[in-house]
């Protein structure tokens, strides 16, 4: 624990505010809708209170809940709970349920197939996701156990003493994780094994009976775990039809029951209107027999012999209880409401169980591995708090839609910060100098470090048999408008002065398209280190593999993805002002640096020709950005409505009207996500 904590103190980045509004004309919201008992129920402005660090939205003077979606790897996205900030405590022990449904299918196709106007293209995971992917499952169920085991430690932490985990599986790991849930949290908190019929059967294959269940492991983190036992009436026709079979002067359906007592108590052996009790003594108190009684609830049978009964009436019965044996919830059919078509996507009738079950309204559930959301959504619907996390970017847009066309509460996007100073720190230990890792990239880029006095930084290089400067920015800074202003310095100061300029940057300002727009600068060049350059560095086997993968462009180090948009219009009305944004063009980093097969590229490359903003998936408009926490109050993404585009297009105008009067300047920020998770934003003052 110490280990995996120590090693993993990152913080979480809001990327986003989302309030869903989805498409339509936006009006200010009065006030948040609370959670009951978790919450202080919130009303008035909502204003951004300003500390150190992160900032955090709070409404008057109380502190408001937000839900998360996270993006990221979860190990660090736990890590970062654990440990709090300043402005965000810490969660240890905070989390009242956890739901996971972690890959267990090593034959997976993990590739997303996106439709584009002319036909699908295929994106392979992303190499992040594919370092995870290959991790999972490099030697087999050992290193399937190698990923879970620190993820399971963690999720035990963030747990709270009436916490419980549920963890979905199949027969592929299930036996082996299971003996890893009995160490971690105790045979002893080991509570159902439930055996979940997900499908009707399949026809065997030879020598083999079909697969037609998955496997929940559900453990408590102490004996004193929440529960509320479910019921269902579902499937119970006959049993309906068999047990309530009487009925009443008024035709109410009943059944009878029984009253003993299951184990010996000598306050409930009394004898009732000559009755005699049985062994044990009634099931019910002196008192609570003659109320039922009063209520017409009891059967006094005409031998004495016999014991009098209660009655049951079918209108006041929930159903029977839930057993370990789900056979009641079925697989999203092809034309389900609710169907995203994602792989591994779960129905929301099965966590709606595990929800009631298991968490309380108000409390905090969390799933780190996301998928299609399904956690968020029924979590949403029933009042819970939420946070969930995903690897994968496709995940994490889907999610996003999902709980946007859910017209759910405001919720956070974030992602980890820092993380290719964490995947240093994690490859190169405690001697881990930013100065060496830029020269590493220096080195795959093809230059050659300037001499140590010239070059303090050491992130600065030449290359050979030309006048090129090439710049490494630090992956703890964001490459914008100073950082290329000082390159153009460098250029004009070095050895008699540079022809051009390359500057390699990991994170971006967010005007960044613009800034390099204005400047106007053609030996002015600006490149995106690839994201994953230290995963690949970790697998490749060494500097000298990965440096011939870049000699041979099987990695590129790519040009930035922008967005521009037309002249916003504002204006004033009686209600307020209405702002007007509207899409011009999208321009997407280099193709050849997605991860695609040739087909897809050039099919690709004639819809960047052709449509460019067919590329968008989503975009939204914060329109008082303040340069840290992009508050999205209008969003749209594909298929969300029709529209003179299609469904394979967004909206292209966005009008917000309805929006406050605001004395003086606004700066609106427009952000976009592409089909592939790329992100853009323009930032314009109106």
């Amino acid at each position: 624990m110490e280990g995996l904590e120590g090693r993993t103190r990152v913080a979480l980045q809001t990327r986003e505010l989302v309030t869903p509004a989805k498409d339509t004309n936006w009006q200010e919201f009065q006030s948040l809708k609370p959670y009951a008992s978790a919450q202080a129920t919130v009303s008035g402005e909502l204003v951004l209170h300003e500390g150190s660090g992160q900032q955090q939205l709070v409404a008057g003077a109380a502190s408001q809940w937000f839900n998360r979606l996270i993006y990221g790897d979860n190990l660090l996205a736990m890590a970062a709970l654990l440990a709090g900030d300043a402005e965000t405590p810490s969660l240890r022990g905070k989390i009242e349920l956890i739901y996971i449904d972690p890959p267990f299918d090593s034959k997976a196709d993990y590739r997303t197939k996106i439709t584009l106007p002319g036909g699908e293209v295929e994106q392979k995971p992303t190499v992040i996701e594919q370092f995870a992917y290959s991790d999972t499952w490099a030697d087999g169920t050992a290193s399937y156990l190698a990923m879970i085991v620190p993820r399971l430690c963690l999720m035990r932490e963030l747990l709270s003493d009436k916490g419980s985990i549920y963890v979905h599986l199949d027969w592929h790991v299930s036996h082996y994780v299971k003996i890893a849930l009995d160490d971690l949290f105790g045979k002893e908190n080991f509570i159902n094994d439930i055996i979940w019929k997900r499908r009707a059967g399949i026809l065997a294959q030879s020598k083999q009976y079909g697969a037609s269940t998955d496997t929940i492991l559900f453990y408590g983190k102490t004996p004193n775990y929440y529960f509320a036992p479910p019921v269902s009436k579902e499937g119970q026709d006959d049993y309906v039809k068999e047990r309530f079979k009487y009925k009443d002067e008024a035709g109410r359906r009943y059944r009878l029951s029984p009253l003993v007592s299951p184990s010996p108590s000598p306050t409930l052996i009394y004898e009732y209107k000559g009755y005699k009790p049985p062994e044990n003594g009634w099931s019910v108190s002196l008192k609570t027999m003659e109320r039922l009684e009063s209520e017409g609830r009891l059967v006094f049978p005409k031998n004495m012999e016999h014991r009098i009964q209660r009655k049951q009436f079918l209108d006041e019965w929930e159903g029977s209880p839930i057993q370990s044996l789900w056979t009641d919830i079925f697989v999203i059919n092809p034309m389900a409401g609710e169907r995203l078509n994602y792989g591994t996507q779960k129905p929301e009738k099965l966590l709606d169980r595990i929800l009631r079950a298991s968490s309380s309204e108000g409390s905090i559930v969390a799933d780190f591995f996301g998928g299609s959301g399904t956690t968020a959504a029924a979590a949403e619907r029933l009042g819970r708090r939420w946070i969930i996390s995903d690897l994968g970017k496709p995940a994490c847009m889907i999610m996003r839609k999902r709980l946007i066309d859910q017209n759910a509460r405001p919720f956070l996007y974030q992602a980890i910060g820092d993380y290719q100073v964490e995947a240093a720190r994690s490859m190169f230990g405690k001697k881990f100098r930013v100065g060496a890792l830029a020269q590493i990239v220096l080195g795959l880029y093809g230059a050659l470090p300037l001499d140590a006095d010239d070059n303090p930084n050491r992130n600065l290089g030449k290359i050979p048999q030309s006048r090129t400067l090439v710049f490494v920015d630090s992956p703890q800074k964001f490459t914008g408008l100073v950082t290329l202003k000082k390159a153009q310095e460098l250029r004009g100061l070095h050895l008699g002065g540079w022809e051009k300029a390359v500057v390699l940057g990991w994170n971006f300002t967010a005007d960044i398209g613009e800034v390099i727009t204005d400047l106007n600068d053609p030996k002015l060049e600006v490149l995106v280190i690839p994201p994953d350059l230290l995963d690949r560095l970790k697998k490749s086997g060494g500097y000298a593999k990965l440096k011939a993968d870049f000699d041979a462009q099987r990695i590129r180090f790519s040009s930035l993805q922008y967005v521009t948009v037309k002249p916003i219009e504002r204006k004033a009305i009686a209600s307020g002002e209405v702002l007007t944004v509207e899409l011009e063009n999208y321009v997407l980093l280099s193709p050849d640096a997605l991860n695609l097969e040739a087909k897809d590229k050039e099919r690709l490359q004639a819809v960047v020709n052709r449509d460019p903003l067919a590329l968008v998936e989503y975009w939204s408009v914060d329109p008082d950005y303040d340069g840290e926490v992009f508050r999205s109050v209008w969003q749209d993404y594909r298929g969300n409505t029709e529209n003179e585009h299609g469904p394979l297009h967004v909206m292209r105008k966005a009008v917000l009207s309805g929006l406050p009067i605001k004395t003086g300047p606004r700066r609106v920020c427009a952000r976009v996500v592409d089909v592939f998770g790329f992100e853009a934003e323009v930032v314009k003052t109106v």
